[in-house]
């Protein structure tokens, strides 16, 4: 049985693809993958996604240059989410021009969602559209 059967795809055919930083250990996005990014990832050591909005496969860094580097992937105990460790070369994973995708924190009293990462550069450099 290889690794595609022994995976457990949602209903949809996705399985959830957290990536962290090898080098920070930090969680920088979060992104769905179906079995043909799956395979290219694993082939090209370089994050493809399936996007559900545009119904098609991405690769990351293909607009933006913020290319991640796979260094290893995991499966965890219940085979239905993965843990992409990455290389991030240009410190930005998220479209924002941030660090991490996760820069929004809900405050210890639930009241509110404060930013607590500041921007790297400014999105509208990245996306040349």
């Amino acid at each position: 049985m290889n690794v595609f059967d022994q995976i457990k795809w949602n209903d949809q055919g996705l399985i959830p693809a957290i990536l962290q930083d090898n080098n920070s250990m930090k969680v920088v996005m979060m992104a769905w993958m179906n079995k043909e990014a799956l395979s290219k990832t694993i082939e090209t050591k370089q994050c493809y996604f399936y996007s559900r909005s545009r119904n098609k496969i991405w690769l990351k860094g293909e607009e933006s240059g913020n290319f991640h580097n796979v260094v290893s992937i995991l499966v965890d105990c219940d085979i239905d989410s993965l843990l992409v460790k990455v290389n991030v070369k240009s410190g930005i994973s998220c479209h924002t021009g941030r660090n991490s995708c996760f820069y929004n924190e809900i405050s210890d009293n639930g009241d509110t969602i404060n930013i607590i990462e500041e921007v790297l550069k400014d999105p509208k450099l990245i996306y040349k559209k």
